[in-house]
């Protein structure tokens, strides 16, 4: 090993890049989180996976589009505060089900 190396022209972030995404660091509940995981084990992929899906279902712009069906679709440009509520609404909605579901003695 060199006793001295040159870092002069390096860059920071990821070796690989990922094109197309975008790292970030985001408080989630544990809840969501354990939801997230166990979805992703029944599955067959990762955690982020899932919750990456599960945002851009709830964000697609096309009401008829999901990821599901193979259509990607484009995200909003911009929300409108009608919009936001309703998303709110939506996303309150599946936090109750994922409470609901990951009580003790929840049936499906």
């Amino acid at each position: 090993m060199k006793d001295e190396y040159d870092f002069g022209e390096a860059k920071r972030g990821a070796v690989a890049s990922s094109k197309g995404k975008t790292r970030i660091t985001i408080m989630l509940d544990d809840v969501v989180i354990e939801a997230a995981r166990a979805l992703a084990e029944s599955e067959g992929y990762g955690y982020q996976t899932a919750i990456n899906n599960t945002l851009r279902r709830a964000l697609l712009a096309d009401q008829g589009s999901t990821a599901e069906s193979g259509v990607t679709g484009h995200l909003k440009k911009r929300i409108t505060p009608s919009e936001l509520k309703a998303l709110e609404k939506k996303l309150s909605e599946a936090l109750k089900e994922i409470h609901r579901v990951m009580e003790p003695e929840a049936r499906p």
